[in-house]
């Protein structure tokens, strides 16, 4: 360990610390001076220095001056030392459910010469760091051994922040990969113990939360003018320390880092490679895997076992981590744990709400299901549930079960009548045969990562952060809303919503006298996206009056669930024990288009057909989610056939996919 790194980092953190108090200090010092002034006028005259008119009106407008100041000053002080800080919601870790990680962040800790943290709490999300709960709205901290309670001087020694740890870290990780990972976490202990420093960050989360508090809505008039006063005041201190205190953490942070240097350093080297790849297959399990179930009503309650799952299947297909699976036979960090299955129930818990909103606890509609019954449960219900919209949505478009009246009625839905009708009469065969799906479009590629996959290995999906509040998606594209396809108004968010159905010929109906229907003042935030101007180009007419009714249709269902009393989340909730607040949820994924609506439900009626007239199986594929197993093998390039019916209404290419898989689209389905 170089002491010299780890003395200047600690240092140039505690100058940056000083510099935030000193903006406190000026704040209480402006807050003072009009009482000074006061005290002045006051004292010279009851010495007669300042006697006559002028003085006693200038005694009087200071005064009052002064004693709003103090006022003001006083409300600001309480509310900031009041204020109940923010927190990241946490699954607990007692020390009886884990002796093993305890013994072993300790040990870790006096290797390193820092205090050990206070207490361990797990999170589901690929990060780990040091998080302060010592207010008093958190509860009180774990008491200390008596040796810890008072310092040097009878002084009571700051309490050590929590340690937050990345559940699907102990998980994939070896017990000696995550000891190094945590060693640059636990070392920034040290630099927390630090008085100026732990002050300033208790100043610097004050005025975080009494901006919060501030911004509350819902308040009375009074209180709303006193709001922005305290907001006012807070943001001015906030925007005069964010330099300092930002250059503190940088200072705490290579302070810890040089620290941790003595410690595995070699494996850490190596550990930081099992960080980034657990990255890549816990977002790709929840974007993947998780998400459909959670659109079920369903939430998956070994989300970090299927991590491991996800990870060894990457290494048998790729062989550049052949060598990642032979880690496999070491012993996992999860054994640290006394009840492992536990506690990855409760963080499967705690991401099904962070990441989808649901509720904070199990209840009807909303249900564990374990990876065994994921195939049944989620998959085939999925595919089930889309398919009886899309028939549900061509009944009220009036599309006839067959376009030859003298057909016999087949005896149920079917996918034919589908493809009957998305298929484009003007179309020839000869045409379509050449056409590709880039429809003129140079460099224009189809995204098909947020379809059901049947077996496309060759997708990319897109990768998202799913543990950072900063993440942000982008809603405001310009949508086309002067076609026949869609009618509707536009809110803040750019978005266009839906005002009504389309009929069979692209005639707009408002539903007005459908039950449930969406009436042109309605407001559905989570309603799907319809067609963008590029979507819209690279639809047919009948295609985007479907999508449009799809999208209205599951507009509905989502209006009518939260109107029935939909689960939402419970802050009273035994998983919210160490972080009581609720945090809106952070969606993986921005909503669907109409167009990425329309090839899932197509797709799915499709898988449907599949599994009743072929034989074939709804599977669960850990890197690509639901997939449909024919013959043993997974389904392949379906996708493109897909969209090549949506997009050109050309149903030859997915015809003859039928034809060589043995599936039957004039055949009815079972729907839900």
């Amino acid at each position: 360990m170089t002491g010299i790194g780890v003395e200047a980092g600690a240092q140039a953190a505690r100058s940056r610390a000083l510099a935030v108090l000193r903006v406190r200090g000026r704040a209480l010092a402006v807050a003072v001076l009009p009482a000074g002034a006061a005290v002045i006028l006051l004292t010279g005259a009851s010495t007669g220095h300042f006697v006559g008119p002028g003085w006693d009106t200038a005694r009087w407008v200071v005064g009052v001056l002064a004693v709003l100041v103090l006022l003001t000053a006083a409300a600001v002080a309480v509310v900031v030392a009041r204020a109940r800080p923010a927190t990241t919601p946490t699954v607990p870790i007692p020390e009886e459910s884990a002796p093993d990680l305890y013994r072993m962040v300790r040990d870790l800790a006096d290797r390193l010469d820092v205090p050990a943290p206070s207490a361990i709490a797990l999170t589901p999300d690929c990060d780990s760091w040091l998080e302060d709960r010592t207010h008093s709205a958190h509860g009180p901290p774990p008491r200390p051994a008596p040796d810890e309670i008072a310092g040097p001087g009878g002084r009571r020694s700051p309490v050590a922040p929590v340690l937050v740890i990345g559940s699907p870290f102990l998980w994939w990780m070896r017990v000696g990969e995550l000891r190094a990972v945590l060693a640059p976490v636990i070392a920034g202990t040290g630099p927390s113990a630090q008085p100026d420093i732990a002050a300033a960050r208790r100043f610097v989360r004050g005025l975080d939360a009494a901006v919060a508090v501030a911004s509350t809505p819902g308040r009375c008039p009074l209180m709303r003018g006193t709001c922005a006063v305290l907001g006012w005041v807070a943001r001015l201190l906030l925007r005069g320390c964010r330099e300092h205190a930002t250059l503190m953490e940088r200072g705490v942070a290579a302070a810890a880092a040089e620290r941790a240097q003595a410690v595995d350093y070699g494996l850490r080297i190596v550990a930081q490679e099992q960080v980034g790849l657990a990255y890549a297959g816990w977002d790709r399990l929840l974007t993947r895997v998780a998400l459909p179930a959670w659109r079920m009503g369903r939430w998956p309650s070994r989300l970090d076992a299927g991590v491991v799952a996800a990870l060894t299947e990457l290494s048998r297909r790729d062989r550049l981590a052949d060598g990642f699976a032979s880690r496999l036979g070491e012993r996992p960090a999860c054994d640290l744990l006394e009840e492992p299955g536990a506690v990855d129930e409760a963080a499967s818990l705690l991401a099904a709400h962070l990441f989808h909103g649901g509720p904070a606890e199990s209840r009807p509609g909303w249900s564990p299901v374990d990876w065994q019954a994921y195939p049944e449960e989620v998959v085939d219900r999925t595919w089930r549930a889309d398919a009886a919209r899309l028939h549900r949505v061509l009944d009220f478009l009036g599309v006839r079960p067959s376009l030859d009246p003298a057909v016999p009625d087949p005896g149920g839905p079917n996918l034919a009548r589908v493809l009957d009708h998305l298929t484009d009469p003007t179309a020839t065969g000869a045409e379509k045969s050449g056409r590709t799906h880039d429809t003129g479009r140079t460099g224009r590629t189809h995204d098909t990562s947020r379809t059901h996959d049947t077996g496309g290995a060759e997708e990319t999906g897109r990768t998202h952060d799913t543990g950072r509040t900063g993440r942000t998606h982008d809603t405001s594209r310009t949508h086309d809303t002067g076609g026949a396809e869609e009618t509707g108004r536009t809110d803040d968010t750019g978005r266009t919503e839906e005002s009504g159905r389309i009929d069979d010929a692209g005639h707009e109906d408002t539903g007005h006298d459908q039950p449930g229907a969406l009436l042109p003042g309605d407001d559905e935030p989570g309603a799907p996206l319809p067609y963008d101007d590029e979507d819209a180009d690279r639809a047919t007419e009948r295609s985007a009056a479907l999508a449009a009714g799809l999208s209205a249709e599951l507009a509905r269902e989502e209006a009518a669930e939260e109107a029935g009393g939909a689960a939402r989340p419970s802050p009273g909730s035994a998983l919210w024990t160490a972080c009581d607040c609720v945090l809106p949820p952070f969606p993986l994924q921005p909503q669907r288009t109409a167009r990425e609506l329309l090839t899932d439900h197509l797709t799915a009626m499709v898988c449907c057909a599949a599994v009743d007239t072929a034989g074939a199986v709804p599977a669960l594929d850990w890197l690509d989610g639901p997939s449909l197993r024919l013959g043993g093998e997974r389904a392949a390039d379906l996708t493109p056939k897909v969209l090549s019916l949506i997009e050109e209404g050309d149903p030859g290419p997915l015809r003859d996919w039928l034809a060589a898989t043995g599936i039957r689209p004039e055949k009815p389905v079972r729907l839900v």
